[in-house]
């Protein structure tokens, strides 16, 4: 059983208590995934110096924001890992010459947990966090995706989550100034869909250079990052299929995206 690979959107924290459209499409894309035997999940809100894969038999449900409301302090997502099924991801990541690291206390961030409590809500599936690399770059992602490719065929579901365009600073300026959703915010997220259905991966891996959005959709990479790995994971050549297009708190493109291996 190959599964497909995913980025999804995990919005703002609030996103857990107004799923809106964007909520009721991560529900309708999971009935429509094979169940897999374990999910690896890679949250831009996890970053280290080496790959590192989590363990814990419960993964804590973690609040690592502050100044929300506190219905939001409530929610629990009451995951589980495995050990084994963890020690195949790290087994994956060697074989492909990294020097993955094990973590058997880490939870689960709320860029994990809220989708995650979305798409597959009885908590009864393994859950293996993995980190992305502080200042890793796009061009690692990918390699760190192609390298997890082979838990696809393994009943393993590549999960990325993130967003489309991150950028905090404009939000405030919005808000303080009345201001709607800057033009840049959809044209990046059309650019990204155009570079995908036209097979230009090069273009997205160097996309610093090529897309003229890029610095404002994205001031610092982290929230991007996790797309490449989950594009990198589903091999070459993929089918991509947007899922979901829209914005939410003005300057978050939530758009998700789920890759088909290509047809040999």
């Amino acid at each position: 059983m190959t599964l497909p690979t995913l980025f999804v959107p995990h919005g703002a924290p609030t996103f857990a208590l107004r799923p809106g459209s964007a909520g009721a499409s991560l529900v309708a894309l999971a009935q429509k995934i094979d169940r897999p035997k374990a999910i690896v999940v890679l949250s831009p809100h996890w970053e280290t110096r080496e790959p590192t894969v989590g363990s814990a038999d419960e993964l804590e449900t973690i609040y690592d924001f502050s100044g929300f409301p506190s219905e939001l302090y409530t929610l629990k997502y009451p995951a589980h890992s495995d050990a084994g099924l963890a020690q195949q991801v790290v087994d994956c990541l060697k074989a492909a010459g990294y020097a993955p690291r094990i973590d058997a206390h880490r939870g689960l961030d709320h860029g994990a947990w809220v989708p995650l409590r979305m798409m597959y809500p009885a908590a009864d599936i393994s859950v293996i966090p993995l980190s992305i690399k502080a200042d890793g770059g796009a061009a690692y992602h990918f390699a760190l995706g192609q390298a997890l490719k082979p838990l696809s065929d393994q009943g393993f579901l590549i999960m990325a989550t993130g967003s489309i365009t991150h950028n905090l600073r404009d939000y405030m300026l919005c808000v303080r100034n009345g201001l709607s959703t800057p033009d840049y915010v959809t044209r990046f997220a059309d650019w990204v869909d155009h570079q995908l259905q036209t097979g230009n991966t090069t273009a997205l891996i160097d996309y610093r250079k090529t897309a003229s959005d890029a610095l404002q959709a994205h001031p610092t990479e982290d929230h991007f990052m996790p797309f490449f790995v989950a594009l990198g994971a589903a091999g070459d050549k993929p089918r991509s299929q947007r899922f979901y297009a829209g914005v939410d708190d003005l300057v978050i493109a939530m758009d998700g995206y789920r890759f088909e291996r290509a047809v040999q």
